[in-house]
């Protein structure tokens, strides 16, 4: 009889992501056992993940480990997995801030972060980006309530808001705003900024690579030469950033950029890096709400910059609308960049144990 293991979880939607949330007290210690439990617990490699919990795409084979913090001020550490549907690959280099929606509601469900009152703050600190966030979660009578009237684009119907109050933003991978000092720069004839802000981007303008901006995720994804360049350009981009090579990596994510159409102040389609977000991500979000009201970047020209210092950018996507609330002061190379605040959504679907094979440990 083939011997298994089980690990609990609860499996969740956080943002426009889902996927397994476990205590990292629960997870094996050792990272190449931890990323083999992984890879059989989402079912990878394989298209379909049949022989495992992931949904076959990007967006649904995600995993978040969360543990109590001894760090001064925090209450939970946080560390993202990204698990390849097609490739024995997991990668803790990037983070996600849709799963990271759910990382307070899982701390109060499991008892590492009692409920105050009727909104709970969880602190939370992001392993992968050095980072801190706080979540503000809806907690009347004590336990986190997933009901409310908050929609979010790319996910149906209503839920609770969960406010996240991004921190320590700037340089997550690289130290800086600008790795390599430039507020724009050239790759194989193609103007791009080079730019860390919750997560390494290369963003460029749609209208250089003979794209509208306005594509659907479907017409971008069928369109394999256009993904190759767009992989030669990220390839030079990580070095030029110092990420090395970036062969196999998700970071630095990409981003392309054309007017706003609906009223926002940039459209943007979003790579992860090779294939279309149906959506945003939280992090891209942040990073490109930034570049959209960087002065001397690729969004001149295309961006309509609200004034002030406190702004609400709203970046027009496939499946709607993603807002940021940003707060910065100076501008060009000036720019600082104080807090970016998102409201998500997350929802408890299941609790339980995830089987793997016992192998996977030895």
């Amino acid at each position: 009889m083939t011997k298994q293991i089980a690990i609990p979880c609860i499996l969740m939607r956080g943002g426009t992501s889902k996927g397994p949330y476990f205590r990292m007290q629960d997870m094996p210690a050792d990272p190449m056992q931890r990323d083999r439990f992984l890879l059989a617990a989402m079912g990878s490699p394989d298209a379909r993940q049949i022989d495992g919990i992931g949904g076959a795409d990007t967006l649904t084979s995600k995993v978040a480990m969360v543990g109590p913090s001894e760090r001064e001020g925090v209450d939970v550490d946080y560390l993202f997995a990204q698990v390849s549907v097609d490739k024995p690959v997991v990668d803790t280099a990037p983070s996600c801030g849709n799963i990271l929606a759910g990382v307070g509601p899982f701390a109060i469900e499991t008892g590492m972060v009692k409920a105050t009152g009727p909104e709970t703050s969880v602190v939370i600190y992001n392993v992968n980006t050095d980072s801190r966030i706080e979540a503000i979660v809806q907690t009347p009578d004590g336990v986190v309530t997933y009901d409310g009237d908050t929609s979010i684009d790319g996910v149906p119907g209503t839920a609770a808001p969960i406010r996240l109050n991004f921190m320590d933003i700037v340089g997550s991978k690289t130290g800086s705003l600008l790795p390599t000092g430039h507020l724009q720069e050239e790759i194989d004839g193609i103007a791009v900024t080079l730019i860390d802000v919750s997560v390494p981007m290369m963003i460029l303008r749609a209208g250089d690579l003979g794209k509208t901006g306005y594509e659907t995720p479907a017409e971008l994804d069928a369109d394999r030469a256009f993904f190759a360049r767009l992989e030669a350009l990220r390839m030079e981009a990580g070095r030029r950033m110092g990420l090395g090579d970036v062969t196999g990596k998700v970071i630095p994510k990409v981003a392309m950029l054309a007017p706003p159409r609906t009223g926002g102040v940039i459209a943007a389609r979003y790579f992860v890096p090779h294939k279309t977000h149906a959506a945003f991500a939280v992090t891209g979000g942040l990073c490109v709400a930034t570049c959209a009201v960087l002065e001397g970047s690729v969004s001149d020209d295309l961006a309509v910059r609200p004034e002030g210092d406190d702004r609400m950018i709203t970046i027009e996507h496939p499946a709607g609308i993603f807002e940021v609330a940003l707060a910065t002061t100076g501008a060009g190379r000036d720019l600082q960049v104080r807090s970016g605040g998102v409201i998500r959504t997350a929802r408890k679907l299941m609790a339980g144990e995830v089987f793997a094979p016992a192998g996977v440990l030895e």
